[in-house]
């Protein structure tokens, strides 16, 4: 049944099926040929109870936050405050790609929305100033991967939603693994600048006055992250009510900037809905099919397999690593999340790992699968946003970023309190 499954899926994505009818069909196809129980017969009420759930209702709120911030042109102002205060780094204004998606990431919770945010304000500056293009649209799209790192993070909302986690802990463990890869990108520009200093472009400095100034743009969007995650941890809200609370947040930081207009909401709710619902989407078809593997009895089979294979913990650890890897070519980052969750947790938890540590280390994983080809989205963002140039250079330009992640993977494993130590500290 393993390997049909995989096959199955594979197959269906190879047709440009979407792929929450892709986890449906699978799902009716492990009900007829693997099951002597009519198991589809319970998918009204399981449609019903994989989306009845308060916790969900988050994703709409935290997408709605992040439209609104994107076109009401809170974003270019944010831009072009960091790079009064990164650009005089080795590297110059790819501090301030990598600055900016940190930011918004800290705000919007997708890494695709962080990566076209930053790329739309970004790639005009690459042509006038000489940046290499490689290297500035590469960091583009790393940095657009920490969106769903940094909490507030709807991968780790549904990663928290399929495994029964507590998703204020999630955002606990995720925010320095987080912040560290922001400092690791940053760190890998300025040797590969040091190096080869016509990667980097012109190193600007600003009068201290300019720069003082420049806070202002900043401070709105550090108070919002800080109303967002900080009701959360003091117990104030629940990720749901602080979402709502964002979203409040962000119209008044818009109405102050002056960007609110009825057509910045008109396609800021629209944008909501159309990512709301392909979310949606994909969460109850992997419910669906999640229920029909465990009925068909999937999970035994796969512990069988595992311990047949006599692996020790550390050993199994780094076969799911490689399977993320090599699955992250192939697959779309949620729809990977989703559909190996139920699978994998379970085998990882009983081989003694943490479930919240695990899900930092899957986001990570995760994070590469967005800027690997041939399905990484964050690459065909910033190509779509750079209007020439090929892909093959967005690609090149990750690869430094990618082994920064590869590091960050083998920290995590060998230093599991990089994750936990904050959900330990403040639980």
């Amino acid at each position: 049944m393993i390997g049909s499954v995989a096959v199955g899926l594979l197959g269906l994505l190879t047709l440009s099926i979407p792929v929450g009818i892709v986890l449906f069909l699978l799902g009716f196809g492990v009900d007829t040929f693997f099951s002597s129980f009519p198991l589809s017969r319970g998918l009204g009420n399981l449609v019903w109870s994989s989306s009845n759930s308060a916790t969900l209702i988050a994703i709409p709120f935290f997408v709605l936050l992040g439209e609104i911030l994107v076109r009401s042109g809170v974003a270019t102002r944010t831009y072009a405050a960091l790079d009064r205060w990164v650009s005089w780094l080795p590297g110059g204004l790819v501090h301030a790609n990598i600055a900016t998606a940190t930011m918004f990431s800290a705000t919007s919770g997708s890494s695709v929305a962080t990566a076209a945010t930053v790329a739309t304000v970004a790639m005009p500056q690459a042509e006038k100033l000489g940046y290499d293009p490689k290297l500035f649209s590469g960091a583009i799209a790393a940095g657009g991967t920490l969106g769903i790192m940094i909490p507030p993070s709807i991968n780790l909302i549904v990663y928290g939603f399929l495994t029964q986690s507590s998703i204020p802990q999630l955002f606990l463990a995720g925010l320095i693994p987080g912040l560290a890869l922001a400092l690791m990108f940053m760190g890998i520009t300025v040797i590969l600048c040091l190096l080869r200093p016509n990667l980097g472009g012109l190193r600007r400095t600003f009068p201290i006055a300019q720069m003082m100034r420049a806070l202002l743009d900043l401070i709105p969007i550090i108070i919002l992250f800080g109303l967002i995650v900080g009701s959360i941890y003091r117990g104030w809200a629940t990720p749901t009510e602080a979402a709502a609370v964002g979203v409040a947040g962000a119209l008044l930081i818009a109405v102050a900037f002056g960007g609110v207009s009825l057509s910045m909401m008109t396609q800021s709710i629209l944008g909501t809905v159309k990512i709301t619902s392909m979310i949606m989407l994909i969460v109850i078809g992997a419910s669906f099919l999640n229920f029909t593997l465990a009925s068909a009895g999937l999970g035994r089979e796969l512990t069988a397999f595992m311990t047949d294979l006599g692996l020790t913990p550390f050993k199994t650890i780094m076969v799911v690593v490689v399977l993320y890897i090599v699955l992250g070519f192939f697959i779309e980052t949620l729809s990977l999340m989703v559909v190996t969750i139920p699978i994998i947790v379970p085998l990882v938890v009983e081989q003694g790992y943490d479930t919240i540590w695990f899900g930092i280390l899957m986001i990570v994983l995760i994070e590469m699968a967005l800027i690997t080809p041939p399905v990484g989205l964050n690459l065909y963002v910033v190509q779509g946003a750079r209007k020439s140039g090929s892909l093959s250079e967005v690609m090149l330009g990750t690869i430094p970023y990618v082994c920064m992640m590869l590091l960050m993977v083998g920290l995590l494993i060998a230093f599991p309190s990089i994750a936990l130590f904050l959900p330990a500290a403040l639980n």
